[in-house]
């Protein structure tokens, strides 16, 4: 019951954050109003065209960066019911525990619709600690698809009783996981949306927590899924969250991306904040965010920073710097913040396309040099 309970209140939660996002944008001129013309949104398709920027059409909305073309050809041949690319997949990734986690998350998707091919590979090697990996992924995400995307009151009880048995289901699939491969931060990782869909204490979730940071003190995944249980919509607060989020940033490595935290935590409370995304604390966090991508451009995860770092910028009025960070990520924006959207491709094209129109107004750059030197946030 706790987990359905949970479920109602974040589907909730997060429509009306969303609603209350969009009017927000829109009012502050960062979204084309409802109502505009198509002389409007025509001249500014054209002028982002014209610099080069990809259409609505052709964004990727089901990616936030480029595939791996090992990932795409396992999982390929997992829909063919071939296992053994997948399993080669996996066992190649060694410690990389980045590529670990993106890969298993993958095909773990792939085993949530069908998993035929996963059955197979489990029945051939039946202690496989990679097969048991996907597994516990897959079963959360099963747990997940029987819920369903939709509001509360159009949901079933038949779902809500499948959604609760099932992540109990994927709970016993995880411990065996990490029993398998205790050594690997991934599987610890994955459990972490478990407490949250089932309520687990805070007792339980620092256990969990001190577990994972002791094979990985910088798990990038880990710590954005962390995030998600001590945000107010879960398990904690909008204090508890900041706290988090702002330690986790100002102790870690810029190669680590865990500047992206406190971006994260003050876009999930923006109803709770003051100024959320212009104030001083929000202009110190972002001025951070740059530091790290100035100071590692190519680390795995540095894609998922720039995507909110253009986002903030972007309701600073910072025109230029914006623009620079959209021109690094465009074409794949199936990542945060714009999947809080129901069509990710309008709010992202529509802001990208409004930086370009700002920045090249008298004065849009000038905003640039007129900010604050990049620090962390204390």
């Amino acid at each position: 019951m706790t987990a359905v309970v949970g479920a109602l209140a974040f589907m909730a939660v997060s429509f009306l954050l969303s609603w209350r996002k969009q009017r927000r944008d829109r009012r502050e001129g960062i979204l084309l109003p409802s109502d505009a013309g198509a002389t409007v949104r025509d001249r500014a398709r054209e002028r982002a065209a014209a610099a080069g920027f990809v259409p609505r059409a052709r964004l990727d909305t089901k990616r936030g960066e480029p595939s791996d073309p090992r990932a795409d050809a396992a999982c390929e041949a997992a829909v063919r019911g071939a296992w053994e690319p997948a399993a080669a997949l996996l066992r190649g990734t060694g410690t990389d525990w980045w590529a670990r986690y993106q890969h298993t998350a993958r095909l773990a998707r792939l085993a949530a619709d069908d998993d035929a091919w996963l059955a197979a590979w489990e029945k051939e090697r039946p202690d496989d600690p990679d097969a048991a990996l996907v597994r516990g992924d897959s079963t959360i995400r099963l747990a997940w698809n029987i819920r369903g995307t939709r509001r509360a009151h159009e949901t079933t009880r038949e779902q809500f009783r499948g959604f609760h048995q099932v992540l109990h289901q994927a709970r016993a699939d995880m411990a065996r996981a990490i029993e398998l491969n205790p050594q690997d931060p991934t599987p610890l990782a994955f459990h972490i949306p478990l407490s949250y869909g089932l309520a687990d204490s805070h007792e339980a979730m620092r256990e969990l927590w001190a577990r994972l940071v002791a094979l990985d003190p910088y798990h990038f995944d880990g710590h954005c899924a962390a995030l998600q249980y001590w945000c107010a919509k879960w398990q904690g607060s909008k204090e508890l969250a900041m706290t988090f989020a702002e330690h986790a940033a100002a102790t870690a490595p810029p190669a680590s991306m865990l500047t992206l935290l406190p971006l994260i935590a003050r876009y999930e409370h923006a109803d709770e904040l003051r100024r959320p995304f212009t104030s001083r604390e929000a202009r110190a966090a972002t001025d951070a965010a740059l530091a790290a991508l100035a100071a590692a451009p190519e680390a795995p995860a540095a894609r998922r920073l720039r995507h909110y770092t253009a986002f903030f910028l972007a309701r600073q009025r910072r025109y230029a710097e914006a623009l620079e960070q959209f021109r690094l990520v465009d074409g794949y924006i199936g990542a945060a913040p714009w999947v809080y959207w129901p069509n990710p491709a309008v709010p992202y094209e529509e802001v990208r396309d409004a930086m370009l129109r700002k920045a090249g107004r008298p004065g849009g750059a000038a905003r640039v040099s007129r900010r604050a030197p990049a620090r962390r946030p204390s």
